[in-house]
């Protein structure tokens, strides 16, 4: 049948203009990652193929062959890289190739169940890992076919990474794709079989499909091809058997990373249920770690055999940053998304992996402190969503937490629950915390003035996940977990007996003002007390136990959220030379300045904004007018 070429220039996208250069220039230094990435790429085709054939077998074509072939010219100066995998479209080429962030996995389970917020996957960044083609040449060509499309139904990319691509239909007889890079000038290291077969030793050997390549002709006969990986899946064997370079190398084919995994875990487990895992923890977070949409991490396998990748129901979402697989002896080869929902091996699994990957930090933050402080880093605010998703485990990673406290005054998160429990007053029943939008509010919150004067630690809150986990993490080890800045503060346990008679008789002898301030205030505040926590500010806003903290319920309403209207209690300090002045201040109009302006001032050091800026400055302004005459 004639073929229609088609042929038309493209140009890339300007963030794929970028890539290329990036990738050429910083990783020229490790070129030999080219032939580990379209390795890479071809065993992801063939085990996709290999998943939708389990519903749809006449996409083999009578050929279930699957391989990877690695073929080298030297008078061509090429080397070619070919799959038996699913192949793909003229419109996959450009999604995939053309452009970041689209690959045909990423749109692969979309035809299973509809869902493309859901369900979209990425299996491979088969878009960034190709371009590493172009550190060693300085011309690709591509030639794809869908597997279930006829010969004619070929597609021919072809580049030189300046910028612009050609597409074409071309007649294609056997599914998959094949890559065919063209040396630059000095890369003639890649034209011999001894160089091509170690990178493959070196970085594709767990791969669990044949890499071929062509043997030794004997005389009178033609050379063939012949396996030049071991194809056993690395995941199966002894711990003892595989090395170090074997998981790091491994990990990186599986996450499509170029750097090293901080640490891994790695499991055979027997019994009632018979399953394998191996989990890594990357060295750095992934661009897309906090997008809701995002969709990477575990792949399951069913004895040995590829189903699906980011297989959602074997990992919590607050341990996403985890990458590595399943693989069940016992689930179903045509197991779907909907009956890995409803299925009690799934259940055993998830909690099994939880729990290694649990035990896999706990081990870190004992025996490795300065690489769990690494993890910490990437990973901490991610970890924090735990003890809000998985109740079951909530002491355990609570007890993986780290927090800045007042004891370090550092921004550095360091100092762990159990850390904070060994350096309690003796008396205290409480683990202490404050929240604010940044470590600086949250430093010098005046919530936190008796507790610096007392010399007990408080936990200094200030990423958008701290008000998440302390609503779910109430209490660690029989004690509370209670905020400086809500509810009314009980130090009495701490306070010696002059201080709690001190204390009350200032009560009394402030009385008045507080009923004063309070009919003053009424439309504003919830009520007005004398503070236990003051010591140099003259006032502080105190929420409600319950209530939302105000720099929270700022950043909402910012989003454009509603946010439930509560009044703040105010709080004042005898102590203050403005709240003494304030007690004789007989002016009533004045009074009333005054008494706006010190809750005015309390909203804006909890983080909040005034509902009329422009009356808070005037009152300022009037004031200090009057005590300039």
């Amino acid at each position: 049948m004639t073929v229609d070429s088609q042929k038309e220039t493209l140009e890339f996208q300007t963030e794929v203009k970028q890539l290329l250069q990036l990738m050429i220039h910083s990783l020229y230094s490790n070129k030999e990652i080219f032939l580990r990435e379209l390795i890479s790429n071809a065993s992801d085709a063939c085990d996709k193929l290999r998943f939708v054939a389990l519903s749809n077998d006449t996409l083999y074509d009578g050929d279930t062959d699957l391989r990877i072939r690695v073929d080298f010219d030297k008078d061509a100066r090429t080397i070619t890289v070919t799959d038996t995998g699913i192949g793909m479209t003229r419109d996959d080429v450009v999604d995939n190739i053309g452009t970041i962030a689209k690959s045909g996995t990423r749109q692969f389970f979309e035809s299973l169940t509809g869902d493309q917020a859901q369900d979209s996957q990425l299996i491979g960044q088969f878009g960034v890992g190709f371009y590493s083609a172009f550190i060693v040449a300085d011309k690709v060509t591509l030639t794809t076919r869908r597997a279930g499309l006829g010969a004619e139904h070929g597609v021919r990319w072809s580049s030189a990474g300046d910028g612009e691509f050609t597409l074409e239909t071309v007649e294609k007889e056997r599914r998959g794709t094949e890559v065919v890079l063209h040396l630059r000038e000095g890369e003639d290291e890649f034209l011999e079989s001894f160089r091509l077969k170690s990178i493959i030793h070196k970085y594709s050997d767990h791969i669990p499909l044949s890499i071929e390549m062509l043997g030794t002709a004997e005389e009178g006969k033609e050379a063939e091809y012949e396996a030049v990986n071991k194809a056993s899946a690395l995941w199966t064997r002894p711990r003892s058997e595989v090395s170090d370079e074997e998981y790091r190398e491994f990990y990186k084919h599986v996450a499509h990373d170029f750097e090293d995994p901080m640490k891994w875990v790695h499991s055979h487990v027997e019994g009632n249920q018979s399953y394998k895992t191996l989990f890594y923890i990357p060295s750095r977070a992934p661009f897309d770690l906090y997008d809701r949409d995002s969709r990477h991490g575990i792949k399951l396998y069913v004895r040995r055999v590829f189903i699906m990748d980011d297989a959602e129901q074997l990992m919590p979402y607050y341990m996403r940053f985890v990458r590595g697989l399943v693989d069940s002896d016992d689930l179903p080869l045509n197991v779907s998304r909907e009956i890995l929902q409803h299925n009690k091996l799934i259940d055993t699994i998830r909690s099994g992996s939880i729990k290694k990957v649990l035990g896999l930090l706990e081990s870190m933050a004992k025996d490795e402190p300065d690489l769990y402080k690494d993890f910490w880093k990437q990973f901490g605010k991610v970890l924090k969503e735990g003890p809000g998703e998985d109740f079951a485990n909530r002491e355990r990673i609570a007890g993986l937490l780290r927090f800045s406290t007042t004891e370090t005054d550092s921004e550095e998160q360091t100092v762990s629950l159990d850390d904070y429990i060994a350096r309690m007053k003796e008396g205290q029943d409480a683990i202490y915390y404050v929240t604010a939008d940044s470590f600086a509010a949250a430093k010098n919150s005046p919530h936190l003035q008796i507790f610096r004067r007392k010399g007990i630690e408080v936990l200094l809150l200030s990423d958008r996940v701290d008000e998440w986990l302390v609503s779910h993490l109430t209490e660690y080890k029989d004690k509370k977990l209670a905020s400086v800045a809500k509810g009314e503060l009980d130090l009495d346990r701490l306070a010696d007996e002059e201080e709690k008679k001190k204390a009350e008789a200032t009560r009394g002898e402030y009385a008045d003002l507080v009923k004063r301030m309070q009919e003053v205030l009424k439309e504003r505040v919830n009520t007005v007390r004398v503070s236990q926590r003051l010591t140099d500010s003259p006032s502080c806003l105190v929420m409600g136990e319950h209530d939302m903290a105000v720099h929270m319920q700022q950043m909402l309403k910012q989003a454009g959220h509603e946010v439930p209207v509560s009044k703040p209690d105010l709080e004042i300090n005898p102590s203050h030379p403005l709240v003494s002045r304030l007690k004789d201040e007989s002016d009533d109009a004045r009074f009333s300045s005054w008494s706006n302006v010190l809750l005015d001032q309390a909203m804006l050091s909890e983080g909040g904004q005034l509902e009329d800026p422009v009356a808070f400055v005037n009152r300022l302004n009037d004031l200090l007018q009057e005590m300039t005459k």
